[in-house]
């Protein structure tokens, strides 16, 4: 008897140490790379600005990105933009990971000096939040977005 009980609590000591635990080690399965498409509205609830990208999750806490295509027309956005960005894991709720999630683009180009500020949090593969434009004449507004991870 004393032979099986010593067993069992081996076994049960080992199957504890495989479960690991839920400390955020820096690894915990938030990432946003990929292809994205938002979709930015204004206060009002009408629709402003759509684009699609994709990004790129560095281990330093940053996000390349590539591919920023405005999909609707805009005046503050003719030629395009820069886009750079930042990522702050948050850790994980219930084996849900999420994610502070920072995006600034530049208009460049004929409509150079906007800024597009986007901040929100990643839950899910999708990111949501709120976003501010700031430049030229009617280039400024606030609102909310949403991104859907393409792929």
């Amino acid at each position: 008897m004393k032979y099986i009980f010593s067993g069992i609590l081996l076994a049960a000591i080992a199957l504890f140490a495989a479960c690991g635990s839920t400390a955020n080690n820096g690894d915990s399965g938030a990432n946003v790379s990929g292809n994205w498409s938002a979709a930015l509205v204004d206060t009002n609830g009408n629709a402003v600005l759509t684009f699609t990208t994709t990004l790129v999750q560095n281990s330093n806490g940053t996000i390349s990105t590539s591919n920023l295509t405005f999909t609707t027309n805009s005046a503050c956005f003719v030629g395009g933009g820069t886009e750079t960005g930042a990522i702050t894991i948050s850790g994980t709720t219930s084996g849900v990971t999420s994610a502070g999630v920072q995006l600034t683009i530049n208009s460049t180009g004929q409509s150079a000096g906007n800024t597009l500020q986007l901040s929100g949090s990643l839950q899910n593969s999708v990111i949501t939040g709120t976003w501010s434009l700031n430049g030229g004449a009617g280039c400024t507004g606030n609102g909310t977005f949403t991104m859907t991870h393409l792929s």
